[in-house]
């Protein structure tokens, strides 16, 4: 019976190009390249002699054939990710997969992990480094930390942190010459700019990380924030900041503990708060699993403690 079924490859190609409308993101998602993904639903529709996906301006939508094949193979596929989950949950030891943003991973995560360890030894943990969103209820992740997403009416969410920005620097750039005591200093200042805006974790609230729109925030609208140095790799616009080559726009959670290690300063009172934060999000289903609701409980401790 299975002789007439198209190349399963090409059909999870489909699905993921008709659920994103983009050939990018079904690519990041599969892990191929997003030409690679375009073939893959040409197939499809060679096979099957039917159009599937048009063009739409410049986007994607689905033809009236592709809105059935979507609602279809949505469930199937949300199907087989549920037996595999069940499959590897029938290992000997108990496994944690954590989709998490990169900086929040090195700055604040991975330092703690051995206190969950140690209370938990037989658990073992991957996390997966990812400025990606992860869809929780088909990829083989348990638990995502987020920054500023809005979670899904499946998702269970937990608030970690309500972020907000500072500037921050070296002790050594902060005392000078110049020195840097007033928000106007910023304009003898070597600014480090970061360019956000196609990283998921952040794209709703990248225009934070300006430095335009942040001085506007607090009171330094008519200061010209000098050209600087532009990074487009958020932990490495803070390990600059940190060698004193010039001063960054910081998430408080991410450079608290730079801060009170005394590696940077922040010379300015002046925050801007943002109204979103990092959230821990995992599913209902993953959270019947003692491992995951567990790490839940671990990590929700740290942030209080």
């Amino acid at each position: 019976m299975t002789d007439w079924l198209p190349s399963l490859n090409a059909l999870r190609a489909f699905e993921a190009v008709a659920r994103h409308l983009s050939y990018r993101s079904a690519a990041e998602e599969l892990k191929v390249t997003p030409a690679a993904v375009k073939q893959l639903v040409q197939k499809l529709e060679a096979t099957l002699d039917l159009s599937l996906i048009r063009r739409h301006g410049r986007g994607l939508a689905l033809t009236p054939a592709g809105e059935i094949g979507l609602a279809e193979l949505g469930s199937a596929f949300t199907g087989i990710a549920s037996a595999v989950a069940r499959w590897r949950r029938l290992r000997e030891r108990p496994a944690l997969t954590i989709s998490v943003e990169p900086s929040f991973a090195t700055a604040w995560l991975v330092s703690r992990l051995d206190s969950f360890k140690g209370l938990h030894p037989a658990v073992d943990v991957l996390i997966d480094s990812t400025m990606r969103i992860v869809d929780l209820r088909r990829e083989a992740v348990d638990i995502a930390i987020r920054y500023g997403v809005e979670s899904g009416k499946d998702e269970v969410a937990h608030r970690l942190y309500d972020d907000q920005t500072l500037a921050v620097c070296s002790p050594a750039l902060a005392k000078g010459p110049p020195p840097l005591k007033a928000l106007r200093d910023l304009e003898q200042a070597t600014l480090l700019h970061m360019d956000l805006s196609q990283m998921q974790w952040i794209s709703v609230s990248s225009h934070w990380f300006d430095w335009r729109t942040w001085l506007a925030d607090v009171g330094g609208g008519d200061i010209e924030p000098g050209r600087g140095l532009r990074f487009n790799d958020y932990n490495l616009a803070i390990q600059a900041a940190i060698a004193g080559q010039g001063v960054v726009l910081g998430s408080w959670p991410i450079v608290r503990q730079a801060i009170q290690a005394g590696l940077l300063v922040s010379p300015f009172a002046e925050r801007s708060r943002l109204g979103v934060g990092y959230d821990l999000v995992t599913t209902k289903a993953a959270l019947a699993r003692p491992e995951v609701s567990d790490f839940v409980n671990w990590i929700l401790s740290e942030v209080e403690s």
